[in-house]
C-alpha cells in the first residue's frame, strides 16, 4: 500500500485592487486638498494641549476588480464601493488627505 502523499498548498494569498478609472479619483482629491475655503476654525482658541483643525471631506463612488490570487489561482472580482475623502488643515498650513473610509 502506498502511502498518501501529503502536498502543503503555498498558504500566502496576495490582495490587490485596481481601479477603474484612478485619474478621475486623484483629481477629485486634489481638488478637495487644494480647497482655498477655509471658514476659520484652525483659528480657534482650545484647550491646552489640543489642536484645532479645519476638515474638508468628500464622498466619492469608485469601481475596480479586487484580485486575490495563490501559487495556482488567480479571481478577480468587480466592485462598486463608496469612500470619504478626508482632508485636515492645521493653522497656516494646506489641506492634507489624512484618511480614507469605505462607507460599505
Amino acid at each position: 500500500m502506498k502511502k498518501p502523499v501529503n502536498k502543503i498548498a503555498d498558504p500566502s494569498l496576495a490582495i490587490t485592487a485596481t481601479l477603474a478609472d484612478p485619474h478621475i479619483l486623484k483629481n477629485l482629491v486634489e481638488q478637495l486638498a487644494k480647497r482655498h475655503h477655509d471658514i476659520g476654525y484652525s483659528l480657534q482658541k482650545v484647550e491646552p494641549g489640543w489642536r484645532a483643525i479645519e476638515t474638508s471631506s468628500i464622498e466619492a463612488h469608485v469601481s475596480g476588480d479586487t484580485n486575490l490570487s495563490s501559487w495556482n489561482n488567480l479571481t478577480q472580482i468587480p466592485f462598486t464601493s463608496c469612500f470619504l475623502f478626508t482632508c485636515i488643515k492645521g493653522k497656516k498650513q494646506h489641506y492634507n488627505l489624512t484618511w480614507v473610509r469605505s462607507l460599505s
